[in-house]
């Protein structure tokens, strides 16, 4: 989403990541399930400028019916999930440990050992800790 300090806090480096991973053969896509009735910068055009701004090469979409988020049993922004070949999902949790005003570098080095391993046929960490972040703005 736009406004979230946690999202805006690793958005570079999640465009990073995805320019880096994305060469290497893992697909990206982001989400974005907020009720735009309440929360008007995370509609599809505000989304789309954010987009562009950053320079994200992969899709972003809008969940209107906040179906896809309640599938995934999506709880904040951001939440990662990372699936393998079969569509398994195999990593659930944070980028990692840096969040805003704690002081640490935002390194993405979580969620990149997680598609490393996964890239490398290594086994993945099953000491998953869950992204800490805003939650979604649920429709009423």
């Amino acid at each position: 989403c736009n406004h979230c300090p946690y999202v805006v806090h690793v958005q570079e480096e999640m465009t990073k990541m995805a320019n880096e991973f994305m060469k290497k053969g893992i697909g990206m896509v982001a989400i974005s399930a907020n009720d735009v009735n309440r929360y008007p910068d995370d509609d599809p055009v505000h989304l789309k400028e954010q987009a562009e701004k950053l320079g994200f090469n992969f899709p972003y979409l809008y969940d209107e019916t906040q179906s896809v988020a309640k599938a995934f049993d999506a709880v904040c922004t951001p939440d990662f999930f990372l699936f393998d070949e079969e569509l398994k999902c195999v990593y659930r949790g944070r980028m990692d440990e840096s969040s805003p005003g704690n002081g640490k570098p935002v390194t993405g080095n979580d969620l990149r050992e997680a598609m490393t391993n996964l890239l490398e046929g290594n086994s993945i960490t099953k000491d998953q800790i869950p992204s800490m972040g805003c939650g979604i703005k649920w429709k009423s």
